[in-house]
């Protein structure tokens, strides 16, 4: 196979509004180092972390919710720690952390029989020979990710699927069901009482299943427009989520919002219950009162870092057919700001799909 020279993809030219994205048809073809693989991107997906890492959500300096800086109010305060490890990223990079594709090629080291699988990227992981078990490296922020007609990645990342599922929808598992389930494992979900906030995302709607999965029982915070689509997906109830919420109802909260409202999913939860947290789309800056955590005996959990038994849980999950994507839009590459745009909007439910290659 003779690969070209130069691809398309978009472009993150630094932190700051939608403006920073830019379309480019002039990119080289990247070159797989050795233990690496070069993999011809088909299909990606929106996610929170894209975004967030565009506007520099992830920096201490920023004390509101994910749409604060989400369009184009940005001061440049976050450049010094915008990005997932709390240093400075480097431009220009291109994101995506969602990716599936084909290798179409290996650098030294790898087995040229892995040319021609189909691919899933793990999109966290904590890089071979780190000191720091708990470091961690994200494709589409530490390193180029999907959002161009072409990428790499160490070998070990690329993980081999095998399945009838479209690109589109095989693309829209990596990063939202990875966190769900890191979370759930995390936490130790078995057949209990959970409650679900931020439940039609990509990462809730994912909770859903995987909870569901292990056969829990459960609660999804949600708009009302959008309670029987959740349940179709196997939430057991559903709660407006501004409606007061039950006390001492659930054995394990899985939180991705945050916000103002934190302190009553503590008081929702009985004695002995976990709180697991991956995200804070209304605010990170929450009121703990202390006595709530120690005299009711809870656990607070963040969830970030994954064991790799994660990522290769969720391929076997994939392949039985025990999950199913969710997939509310599907935008080409170069209409990446306008797929940002709807995926912002909260009026959709799963994930923004974003096609790199046709089928």
């Amino acid at each position: 196979m003779t690969l070209p020279k130069t691809m398309s993809g978009i472009v993150l030219t630094g932190h700051g509004g939608l403006d920073r994205l830019e379309w480019r048809e002039d990119l080289p073809v990247p070159t797989p180092a050795p233990g690496e693989v070069l993999v011809e991107v088909r299909a990606a997906a929106v996610n929170n972390t894209d975004i967030n890492t565009r506007t520099g959500w992830y920096s201490k300096t920023v004390r509101g919710d994910t749409a604060s800086t989400a369009t184009d109010r940005y001061d440049g305060a976050a450049d010094a720690d915008g990005g997932w490890s709390g240093t400075p990223l480097e431009f220009p990079r291109i994101q995506g952390a969602d990716c599936c594709g084909i290798i179409v090629a290996v650098g030294e080291g790898v087995p040229e029989s892995r040319i021609g699988e189909r691919v899933l990227m793990r999109p966290m992981y904590t890089r071979d020979g780190d000191d720091d078990p708990y470091g961690l490296f994200t494709f589409g922020s530490e390193r180029n990710g999907g959002f161009a007609e072409y990428t790499t990645a160490e070998a070990s990342q690329a993980f081999p699927v095998n399945s009838e599922l479209s690109d589109v929808e095989l693309a829209s598992f990596p990063c939202a069901f990875s966190t769900a389930e890191g979370m759930i494992q995390r936490g130790n979900l078995q057949a209990e009482r959970v409650l679900i906030t931020g439940a039609s995302g990509g990462v809730g709607s994912a909770a859903i299943q995987l909870a569901k999965r292990r056969g829990a029982h459960v609660t999804a915070l949600t708009s009302p427009s959008k309670a029987g689509a959740l349940q179709a997906l196997g939430a057991d109830e559903t709660l407006d989520r501004d409606a007061p919420l039950p006390a001492s109802a659930y054995d394990m909260v899985i939180d991705l919002v945050g916000g103002p409202r934190w302190p009553a999913l503590l008081d929702a939860l009985r004695k002995g219950g976990r709180y697991v947290t991956s995200g804070a789309i209304a605010g990170p800056i929450v009121e703990l009162d202390l006595r709530t955590l120690y005299l009711r005996d809870l656990t607070l959990m963040g969830s970030t870092w994954q064991p790799r038994s994660v990522f290769s849980d969720l391929i076997g999950y994939i392949e039985a057919g025990e999950i199913r994507p969710v997939i509310a839009e599907t935008w080409p590459l170069k209409n990446l700001a306008q797929a940002q745009e709807s995926f912002l909007g909260k009026s959709h439910i799963g994930k923004i799909g974003i096609e790199v290659r046709g089928e």
